[in-house]
């Protein structure tokens, strides 16, 4: 059955979430909080939150969008995802979040869904906004717009980062993660992996996401949380629990920093990333 185009341009009811300093937390060690970040993982200092968090909330606009789209589950993907910070994120705080579907592309082997989610408190003051784009394998070729061209973000050339950090993931990474709210059996199930082609449970790609906003936190914003106005990035590849991650930053001089992140293998995880340092 053909994906539901009709929903571009509609906004979705506002979605409430309420959460407290033990989500934020929870969510600090999901991505890989270590003791040396203590002011993220304990109450008695805050806690500080991650903006990575800004995810969680809006998480649920992501799911009720893809359930709309009339979509076999198992053929959706996370493509991108970006966050926009308003202010730095409460610990904790009663949110509302409206989503829109910005545009639906035929990339020919599947279809591209860019949704944007925005995220008040309740007195409407803007927190933080998500984009997210949602890739549906197999529901291309509809002779749809193909949608605008990728921004390409390449590091410098012959140019050293400008901050790595390298860090291995847990073998319950995936475990921890998920009680952020993405209870995606692929990530916890072996045979549920194994049915999605994997020969086990994949780590979720906003947890890597998790785990680069925390490098990029300590190498280009000297750990201050108000200083990250934006953070995207492109899912370019699987990562297992226990692998090892590599974050590299460079600093382009206008804000900017171009973002990677590899596998122990070399290979890319995280492509096309752009940090914007306010």
């Amino acid at each position: 059955m053909a994906i539901n185009r009709d929903l571009v341009g509609k906004k979705s009811d506002p979605l409430p979430f309420s959460y407290t300093w033990r989500d934020t937390v929870v969510y600090a060690l999901g991505v890989g909080g270590k003791v040396d970040e203590l002011d993220f993982l304990y109450e008695g200092r805050g806690p500080k939150v991650l903006p990575t968090f800004a995810v969680v909330p809006s998480f649920a606009s992501l799911i009720s969008i893809a359930g709309d789209l009339g979509a076999n589950p198992m053929m959706i993907l996370h493509g991108e995802q970006k966050i926009v910070l308003h202010r730095a994120i409460p610990p904790q705080a009663k949110l509302s979040t409206v989503s829109e579907v910005k545009g639906i592309y035929d990339k020919g082997k599947g279809a591209v869904v860019v949704v944007e989610a925005s995220t008040v408190d309740e007195k409407g003051a803007p927190v933080f906004d998500n984009v997210f784009s949602i890739f549906v394998r197999g529901e291309g070729g509809f002779g749809g717009d193909r949608g605008p061209e990728a921004v390409k973000a390449d590091p410098p050339a012959g140019r050293a980062p400008d901050f790595e950090v390298v860090e291995a993931t847990t073998r319950e990474q995936a475990l921890l993660y998920r009680l952020s709210g993405d209870i995606n059996p692929l990530h916890a199930d072996p045979a549920m992996a194994k049915f999605g082609g994997f020969d086990r449970p994949i780590l979720h790609g906003l947890c890597t996401y998790g785990h680069a906003g925390r490098a990029v936190l300590k190498g280009a914003c000297g750990g201050d949380v108000g200083k990250l106005r934006s953070f995207g990035a492109r899912f370019a590849g699987v990562v297992f629990p226990g692998d090892t991650l590599t974050t590299r930053g460079w600093n382009l001089g206008d804000g900017s920093w171009v973002i990677t992140v590899t596998q122990q293998d070399g290979k890319q995880v995280l492509s096309n990333a752009i940090a914007e340092i306010g």
